[in-house]
């Protein structure tokens, strides 16, 4: 008697997802390739990508949708959008913050969220490695002089307090990204001073800082690295009194938010050049053609680019389709945003 054939075991239902963010973002991070890979792990919403929540289009899509995935440009997924969206159970972002488009309302549904926040922590902590080095050879200064004067110098000539050998870096906040400017300058014959309240001595020790009160930090340090989420405590925290009291010729690097430092002292103090200042953030963004910081030979102003551009992209694409993939599986995400955590998160 022929053995009873086993019926096979049927494949578990892809998850229906959607993109929500605009298309310039869909563009620069979901490539071909992307969209294929994720196209084999969910059964996603024909494109045009989701900008707009309240289109008939988009509620006929997110009336099934049990997984977003967002990126710069996404709709604030509020009660009314939820409301559209029944069965809609993740949110996996392909940007850093969640802040734009994560309501309370999601919270309070349950919704888990994924953000791709590590993945771009790292070009940003790469900037300000290299701005840090650079900053302590007066590299960018002495560039523009050389193009200016056709002349080297006496390079045996050079103030001895140029160099990175035994400076002192100051690290504010120890974020995500400041973890990964500590990890990156870990090889350097650097001393490394952390300041952030949330970071107990063992912790801080750990991961290779001596932890210092804020005014310390800012007194001791050769370069001061700022790295502190903007939030209400934190707008301003970089004062007039903090800046005043940096080194001579110390440098100031702020990859975080302009808000955090109080420019109108920062410009005053640059302007007396009593200090150094690298900016990839200022507030506004940009600054108006006549604001006195363009003036500030002192001050090197980026348009802020430290974040992922270009081929770094990729990066933030390649942790988002990792989430899906997890999620999808009924595994837990490696990159969750907590509830509880948010009022330290950017």
């Amino acid at each position: 008697m022929p053995p009873t054939p086993i019926a096979p075991t049927p494949a578990p239902a892809r998850p229906r997802a959607a993109l929500a963010m605009s298309p310039q973002a869909a563009r620069a991070v979901l490539d071909p390739a992307t969209l294929t890979r994720l196209g084999e792990i969910c059964d996603l919403t024909p494109p045009p990508v989701l900008d707009d929540l309240t289109t008939a289009r988009a509620r006929a899509a997110l009336a099934d949708v049990e997984l977003l995935i967002t990126g710069w440009g996404c709709p604030p997924l509020d009660e009314t959008v939820l409301a559209a969206a029944p069965r809609l159970r993740a949110v996996v972002h392909t940007a850093g913050t969640i802040r734009g488009h994560v309501t309370e309302a999601c919270w309070e549904r349950g919704i888990e969220v994924s953000s791709a926040a590590a993945a771009n922590a790292l070009p940003v902590a790469e900037y300000t490695l290299a701005m840090i080095l650079l900053s302590g050879k007066r590299v960018l200064e002495r560039a523009r002089e050389l193009r200016a004067t056709h002349d080297r110098g006496d390079w045996l000539a050079v103030p001895p307090h140029l160099g990175n050998y035994g400076r002192t870096v100051g690290i504010l906040s120890a974020s995500l990204i400041g973890r990964r400017v500590i990890e990156l300058l870990r090889p350097y014959d650097l001393e490394i001073l952390l300041h952030d309240p949330y970071v107990d001595d063992a912790e801080a020790t750990a991961l290779g800082a001596r932890p210092v009160g804020l005014a310390e930090l800012f007194a001791r340090s050769d370069v001061v690295s700022v790295h502190t989420p903007l939030l209400p405590a934190t707008r301003g925290l970089v004062s007039r009194e903090l800046l005043t009291s940096m080194r001579p010729d110390s440098v100031l690097v702020n990859t975080s938010r302009g808000a955090v430092v109080d420019q109108d002292a920062l410009t005053d103090v640059l302007r007396a050049d009593r200090i150094r200042a690298v900016l990839d953030v200022t507030d506004p963004e940009v600054l108006p053609p006549g604001h006195p910081l363009w003036e500030c030979e002192n001050a090197t102003i980026t348009p802020h680019l430290a974040g992922s551009q270009g081929n770094e992209m990729r990066r933030l694409a390649d942790l988002a389709v990792g989430e899906v993939t997890r999620w999808a599986a009924g595994d837990a995400f490696v990159h969750p945003v907590r509830r509880e955590r948010l009022a330290f998160l950017a």
